[in-house]
């Protein structure tokens, strides 16, 4: 009898969206916030926007998805949205 290590149904990730009722202001002000902790600090260039960033980020604390699963949907790796 052959063991299998690989997980239960390959290798294939699935991705769902979710529509947020976010208005534009609050993107805005997140977006804003992000950047200027990021001025603060000093942070180099990041591979997302602060625009984008901040829809992750409100997506996250909406619906508690996982990350792997934001990064999936937004076309990024998980340690970027890490």
């Amino acid at each position: 009898m052959k063991k299998n290590a690989s997980p239960a149904g390959g290798d294939i990730s699935l991705v769902y969206s979710v529509r947020l009722p976010l208005s534009s202001a609050t993107v805005n002000h997140v977006a804003s916030l992000i950047r200027a902790h990021r001025k603060k600090i000093r942070s180099r260039w990041r591979t997302l926007n602060d625009g984008r960033i901040a829809v992750i980020v409100l997506a996250h604390l909406r619906n508690d998805e996982r990350l792997a699963d934001l990064a999936g949907g937004t076309g990024v790796s998980a340690s970027t949205v890490r």
